[in-house]
């Protein structure tokens, strides 16, 4: 069955149904911004395949909203499929509420699973149409009722950390974000992040692809801590773990029976996490609080043996990746090599590291213009051959016993132009820039974006992204509340930089149908100078992989811009050279020389 098939099918149903627009956004029943495959419903009736898309259909239309980072690759997933294309933040726009507004008939219906869309984008769709008499139908999975072959839900088991890694006990996590609640004045707390739940119990999972959570859902109150898993997530050890921390295990399908029975006075929630259909549960039921999970903010502050943890972990990524790099520039021409071939080569070396557990996302190997789709990934039947001409550009990660890492580099393959020397250039400098900043206490990414994109700008481009986000400590690579970008975004997350965040540091440049440049490092915030001034706040960088001086051309820099350059080339060949056989360490030695203006 073909997309327009699905379509007319999901068409019919909604008829039946009198539902005038149906949205299916990318989520599960807990925000998260990867799926399991039993939650690919827009997947499934759009046929575009990146992590963040929401499809919206009416009698006569449908259209795909997603963000810059896929513009290329979704023009090409939907074609023939009669989906429109619509690019969210370019002039002349709409958003899906703002298109609802316009396009739905006073009295109209919308409708929409709520169990995947938040608490705060149904109240914003509420907001939005309520003028028009316009009715929400959120109780109805509608098109994932329609969808044959449906994968099953994943229950993987859960596991335990071991406690030389958590840096905390779950009672010490626990009192914390207790203390949170005191201070909100709330009885109760809501927790559904998948990632806030495994950082709060010290647990893992592996239901989600490259993302080591468990479908669960968290109810705590001042005395009592429920945790609702899958019956097939739990095991004999995990049962003996729980009694010891006073966890009260529950079944996941159980959670709306048991808030409907036992949330009562004021429950702590986040809006933007916890889906509509909860929501409007609690609402019948108890006060609700509306606030960032205080685990999340926690989270994001990594103890000092998470810290220690992470710093062993990216010097043996680093060591990889260096490996993958010279592995690359020796036998590109010499050899067969393709964007998945060296993919795969690139994963084996990271699968031989102590403590490896998962990629942390599939690999993205993309070649030439194929590096302009900044989420590419290349397969067994569809792929570039590589040859001694233009630009790789792989953005790779791991996760270990110890760390979750995130790493891109561009490799010169061979002849590159002026113009691609010079956009890699100025990547370089932003990435280096950003690096050694120093900034107060109270910046947000917002404070900092510019001086990774300053270079570009002059030149009057732009990455459709944001600089940096964070990442987590073995859980998802991409992780809130923090992160670097200049847009402001209604709706979305902004948090304070703080001592201990660990964030990537990711400018590029993405030119459809030439070329794709990013240069990534993983950075992580130290305290500095306190004074009467304020304390101040920099940057130390845990990757220490070699940037392409192939590419590098020291005219379009200052000299601040090549100290820097040097100096981290220095640093990268004394932590990276002792782990290297004769022949890599030389050629390091080279590929990490000083340049001069």
């Amino acid at each position: 069955m073909d997309i327009k098939d699905k379509l007319a099918l999901l068409r019919t149903k909604m008829e039946e149904e009198k539902i005038d627009y149906y949205l299916i956004p990318t989520a599960d029943y807990h925000n998260s911004e990867y799926v399991g495959d039993y939650f690919k419903v827009r997947e499934y009736f759009s046929g575009f395949t990146g992590s963040n898309g929401n499809l919206l259909i009416s009698k006569d239309q449908a259209g795909l909203w997603t963000d810059g980072r896929y513009f290329i690759q979704a023009e090409k997933e939907l074609a023939g499929s009669g989906i429109t294309l619509f690019r969210m933040q370019e002039e002349g726009v709409p958003t899906i509420k703002e298109y609802l507004e316009e396009h739905v008939a006073e009295n109209g219906t919308v409708g929409f699973d709520g169990r995947v869309v938040t608490a705060a984008y149904g109240k914003a769709l509420e907001d939005a149409l309520h003028n028009k008499g316009i009715k929400i139908c959120y109780e109805k999975d509608l098109a994932g009722s329609l969808w044959e072959g449906r994968p099953a839900m994943s229950a993987k088991q859960v596991s335990v950390l071991p406690e030389e890694l958590c840096g905390m006990s779950v009672a010490e996590k626990l009192a914390k974000v207790r203390e949170k609640m005191k201070a909100a004045k709330c009885t109760a707390h809501l927790i559904v992040g998948l990632d806030d739940l495994m950082w709060l119990f010290n647990i893992r999972g592996g239901d989600v692809e490259c993302n080591p959570v468990a479908l669960s859902y968290g109810f705590l109150t001042m005395t009592e801590c429920y945790l609702f898993l899958q019956p097939n997530a739990i095991d004999d050890t995990l049962r003996q773990y729980a009694q010891k921390w006073g966890i009260i295990l529950k079944p996941y399908a159980e959670i709306e029976t048991f808030l409907d029975a036992e949330a009562k006075e004021k429950v702590l929630l986040d809006e933007k996490n916890v889906n509509y259909t909860l929501y409007k549960m609690l609402q019948k039921r108890a006060e609700i609080v509306s606030g960032i999970n205080p685990s999340e903010q926690l989270k994001a502050v990594k103890n000092p043996t998470e810290l220690k943890h992470m710093e062993e972990v990216y010097l043996q990524d680093s060591v990889a990746v260096t490996k993958f790099i010279y592995w690359l520039k020796k036998n590109i021409g010499n050899m067969p090599i393709d964007e998945y071939s060296a993919a795969m080569h690139m994963d084996s070396l990271r699968r031989n590291i102590k403590g490896f557990l998962d990629l942390s996302f599939p690999t993205i190997s993309a070649y030439r213009e194929n590096a302009a789709m900044m989420h590419y990934e290349a397969t067994p039947s569809a792929h570039k051959e590589l040859k001694p001409e233009g630009m790789l550009l792989v953005d790779s990660g791991g996760q270990y016993m110890g760390g979750t890492t995130d790493v891109t580099r561009t490799i010169v393959l061979g002849e590159i132009s002026e113009e691609v020397k010079k956009h890699f250039t100025a990547v370089a400098v932003g990435m280096l820039r950003l690096s050694a900043a120093k900034f107060l206490s109270g910046c947000t990414g917002r404070n900092l974006d510019i001086l990774a994109r300053e270079s570009l700008w002059e030149m009057n481009i732009d990455y459709k992204c944001g600089t940096g986000h964070g990442i987590g400590y073995i859980l998802n690579v991409h992780e809130g509340p923090q992160g670097i970008r200049w847009r402001y975004l209604e709706g979305a997350k902004e948090a304070v930089i703080e001592a201990g965040m660990v964030i990537s540091n990711e400018p590029g440049v993405y030119i459809e149908g030439s070329h794709g440049i990013r240069t990534e490092n993983v950075i992580v915030t130290r305290s500095g100078v306190k004074n009467s001034d304020g304390q101040f706040l920099y940057f130390d960088t845990l990757t220490f992989v070699p940037i392409d001086l192939e590419a590098i051309e020291p005219s379009y820099m200052q000299e601040i811009d090549i100290k820097r350059l040097n100096d981290y080339h220095k640093q990268v060949y004394d932590k990276v050279s002792p782990y290297l056989e004769e022949e890599e360490r030389l050629w390091l030695m080279e590929a990490t020389k000083p340049i001069k203006k």
